[in-house]
């Protein structure tokens, strides 16, 4: 038998053993009195006199981390859902001989209820002395050889739980990552936006040009679609009267999977009415300056060997200037239309049908520029053509009025002062089933009728932004993949 089945089987035995002992291995009737966190907080100052002037009895629970064994007494370690870890001094002649013996026979990784005073240790560690104890959950699988820290990236990905379990960095990535969206959240309210809820199936994809995913409804014998944004619908808010609106939301899209991609991630989309999207640039370096101040006490950061200075405000740069400036290419080519489109091809360019100048703009943008924006940057003049949504420029017909923003070279923000022309959007969407028909999937498969309808009722001058959450948690943790700040990533199924 190998070595790991006689362990398992050896585990399986003690559950069998306690059973018939009438010990109950999955114990559901304890109450802590503290966290394990809690007691460092409010004991880890005391001196063991002090400690014995408290005199108070704690009960705490928390799963076996590691036992070290001295006869008839034994040390060990639990670690509980705050993430702290205490030690625990249990002793035959104080817990008896009935409480030892379970004791000795526990495995790390069980969870137990222990009941005691704290004290100090002639090396000065902060250990509670075990006056009872109890086994409230048997674990059957024992924990990670090397319990002190999971390395191997695929089981850490596919058994989060282990993830979590031994690796008190990685729970300190989901800590601040919940902190973030809070701080987000605190932000937006502040400043008169509600957040709201919209649908996440959808009778046609909007929002976005993306491969969506497909479902279908039984009771309505309808075809359905995961969102691939929220804009349309939360645009129709704005239309019905709410002027600021935000949601906090995941978002799906039927694409490849990378370290900056996950078919489905969270998006923070937010809407202003009589705004536009210079107004958002100021409001997205304030959101993102108060949330890395208030995790992490400073503007300037380091992520991945690369020093970001958030501090407002942030470069402003167009986008054709930027293919000069940041990507090379002589001013006379970027300007030159049927030479750019050459460009693009000679780098690998495909152009989908319909597309010409406006693509090979942002596609030489991708492959030259982005990864060499560290710093924020906001990049502005997008084509019209890869723009169906946005507003068209007053001073340009060819471009929007719309920004990408960028740091540590991918783009973390979205944001265009709002079309809110019934007859030009209808055109627009026309167009992107034309794009459809002529067998681009990403484009949606028709016209979205009843949101030219809510147009049509009139909206009101608006800018409206995209962030993604998973890339901004990336950047504030300096965690190199999205899938080490999403806690269940999609994964190619296991071999």
């Amino acid at each position: 038998m190998a070595l790991s089945d006689r362990i398992l089987s050896q585990r399986r035995e003690k559950l069998a053993e306690l059973r018939q002992q009438g010990i109950d291995p999955f114990y559901n009737r304890y109450q802590p009195s503290h966290t394990l966190a809690q007691v460092q907080e409010q004991y880890s100052s005391l001196s063991g006199p002090e400690l014995e002037g408290v005199n108070q009895e704690l009960r705490l629970a928390g799963r076996l981390m590691l036992v070290r064994e001295f006869g008839k007494a034994s040390f060990c370690h639990i670690q509980d859902g705050s993430g702290a870890r205490l030690q625990a001094y249990v002793q035959k002649q104080v817990v008896g001989d009935e409480a030892f013996s379970l004791f000795k026979k526990l495995d790390l990784g069980d969870i137990v209820g222990f009941e005691g005073k704290l004290f100090r240790t002639r090396t000065q560690e902060l250990t509670l002395a075990v006056s009872r104890l109890v086994l409230l959950t048997k674990s059957l699988i024992p924990l990670p050889e090397k319990y002190h820290g999971l390395t191997d990236v695929e089981i850490r990905y596919r058994q989060r739980y282990l993830d979590l379990m031994v690796n008190p960095q990685v729970r300190q990535v989901f800590l601040q990552r919940t902190a973030i969206i809070r701080l987000v959240r605190q932000f937006l309210e502040a400043r008169g936006f509600m957040e709201v809820e919209t649908p996440m199936m959808q009778p046609l994809p909007g929002g976005a040009t993306a491969r969506p995913f497909i479902t279908h409804h039984q009771a309505l014998d309808m075809q359905l679609y995961l969102r691939i944004a929220p804009e349309l619908y939360l645009k129709r808010l704005v239309v019905g009267g709410f002027d600021r609106v935000f949601e906090i939301n995941r978002n799906f899209r039927n694409e490849g999977l990378s370290i900056q991609h996950n078919p489905e991630f969270t998006m923070l989309e937010f809407y202003q009415a009589y705004a536009t999207y210079q107004d958002l640039m100021t409001l997205t370096e304030e959101l993102i300056a108060h949330v890395a101040q208030n995790l992490l006490g400073t503007l300037k950061l380091s992520y991945q060997g690369h020093e970001i200075d958030l501090t407002p405000p942030w470069r402003r740069l167009d986008l054709r200037d930027s293919l000069t400036e940041v990507g090379g290419i002589p001013r006379e080519v970027v300007r030159d239309r049927e030479a750019l489109v050459a460009l693009a091809l000679k780098e690998g360019v495909a152009l989908r049908p319909g597309e010409g100048y406006g693509r090979a703009l942002t596609k030489l943008f991708d492959l030259l520029v982005e990864v060499h924006l560290q710093q924020p940057t906001f990049i502005l003049g997008y084509p019209l053509e890869t723009s169906p949504l946005s507003r068209k420029s007053d001073t340009d017909p060819e471009v929007v009025d719309r920004f990408e923003m960028f740091i540590a070279g991918r783009e973390m923000a979205n944001a265009f002062s709002e079309l809110n022309d019934p007859d030009d959007q209808r055109q627009r969407f026309e167009k992107q089933v034309e794009a459809r028909l002529a067998g681009d999937e990403e484009e949606p498969p028709a016209v979205d009728e009843d949101f030219l309808h809510a147009l049509e009722h009139g909206m009101p001058p608006t800018a409206g932004e995209g962030i993604g959450i998973d890339r901004l948690v990336m950047l504030l943790t300096d965690s190199p993949s999205i899938r080490d700040v999403i806690l269940f990533p999609q994964l190619r199924p296991e071999r």
